[in-house]
C-alpha cells in the first residue's frame, strides 16, 4: 500500500484525518484534524497519548484538568504563526468554538503523564532555513529545545513559497542515525490568492530507502497525509503559484526527543551552496503578528 493518503482516506465521518498507530502500521505517532461549526463543542479523551492542540484555521478553548486556555488561533495557516495548548495522556479535553475552528491534533503514544499547558505565538520563533530556491519557512513551536514540556512529542510547521522546495537535502529519521522516529506529513495547498487552501494548488514529496523497499514520487493536495515510516524524505516542492504548508509530527521509542538526522550522501553538498545564494525575500511567510507582505 501506498505510504500516501490523499483527502478523505482517513476520514472516520466525523474528522478530517483520524491517524493512529495502528492505522498506519507503526507504533509511536498519529494524527487527527476535525472541524467544528460555530457554536460547536466536542469532548475526547487522550488514553495513551500526548497532544498539541493547533488551530489551522479559527480559534477555540481548550478545557483540560481544570485548565482553560482561550487559543486566538489564524484565518488559515498562510496568514499567522497560532497559539498552541499541550495536553496531556489520559485526560479528557473539550474543545469549543464561538466562530468556528479546523484543528490538528498531533499526538504521540508517551509514557509520562505532564500537565496541560499553553504555547503562546509570540514565544514561538520562526526560522529561514535554506536559501535561494531551497528558502522556506520553518515555524518550530513543538522542537526539542524550545518545547521541553512533552515526553515523546515532536511538532513543527512549514512554508514552502510556491516555486521553492523544502525538506531538501533528502534526510532521514532512523536507526543509523542514533535517532528512531516515525513521521507525518499533512499537507495544505494555497489557491491563487496564496492564503486559502484550495484543492486547485499541488506540490510534489519523494520518500526513498537505499535498499528500494519505499521508493514513491507523489503529487500532494490539499489536506493530503503522507507516512514516513524510515527512509529518505525530500524534496517536497510547492508548483509555481501554490504555496505550500506542511505540519510534521514525529515520535520514537527514544528515552529522549530527538530532530537528529542523516542526508543521503548524494546530495548533502547542496547545502554548501547556501552560503553563496541570497534568501528567498518571501521568508519568513508569517510570524505571531500576521503575513510579513
Amino acid at each position: 500500500m501506498s505510504l500516501h493518503r490523499p483527502l478523505g482516506t482517513l476520514s472516520d465521518g466525523e474528522n478530517a484525518v483520524e491517524l493512529t498507530p495502528e492505522t498506519a502500521g507503526w507504533d509511536h505517532t498519529g494524527l487527527r484534524v476535525l472541524l467544528l461549526h460555530p457554536g460547536g463543542v466536542t469532548t475526547f479523551e487522550t488514553g495513551d497519548f500526548e497532544a498539541f492542540v493547533l488551530p489551522l484555521s479559527g480559534g477555540c478553548v481548550v478545557e483540560v484538568d481544570g485548565e482553560r486556555f482561550e487559543l486566538r488561533g489564524r484565518d488559515s495557516v498562510f496568514t499567522r504563526v497560532t497559539d498552541f495548548a499541550y495536553v496531556p495522556r489520559d485526560a479528557r479535553v473539550r474543545l469549543s468554538t464561538t466562530d468556528g475552528v479546523e484543528v490538528a491534533l498531533p499526538m504521540a503514544r508517551c509514557e509520562r503523564r505532564l500537565t496541560p499547558k499553553y504555547g503562546p505565538a509570540d514565544d514561538v520563533p520562526v526560522e529561514v532555513r535554506g536559501a535561494g530556491s531551497a528558502t522556506r519557512q520553518v515555524t518550530n513551536f513543538g522542537i526539542p529545545g524550545v518545547w521541553d514540556h512533552a515526553d515523546k512529542l515532536i511538532a513543527c510547521e512549514l512554508i514552502t513559497p510556491d516555486g521553492n522546495w523544502s525538506s531538501y537535502p533528502p534526510h532521514k529519521h532512523d536507526h543509523t542515525c542514533d535517532v528512531v522516529n516515525e513521521e507525518i506529513y499533512y499537507f495544505r495547498i494555497a489557491g491563487r490568492d496564496k492564503i486559502t487552501p484550495s484543492r486547485e494548488g499541488f506540490g510534489l514529496h519523494r520518500t526513498y530507502t537505499d535498499d528500494g523497499d519505499i521508493d514513491e514520487d507523489v503529487v500532494v493536495r490539499d489536506g493530503d497525509v503522507f507516512l514516513i515510516p524510515r527512509g529518505y524524505h525530500g524534496p517536497c516542492v510547492a508548483a509555481p503559484g501554490y504555496p505550500m504548508y506542511y505540519l510534521n509530527v514525529l515520535a520514537g521509542p527514544g528515552a529522549e526527543r530527538s530532530l537528529a538526522f542523516c542526508d543521503d550522501p548524494a546530495h548533502t553538498w547542496i547545502r554548501d551552496t547556501w552560503a553563496s545564494q541570497e534568501l528567498d525575500p518571501r521568508c519568513p511567510v508569517t510570524t505571531a503578528e500576521g503575513r510579513v507582505d
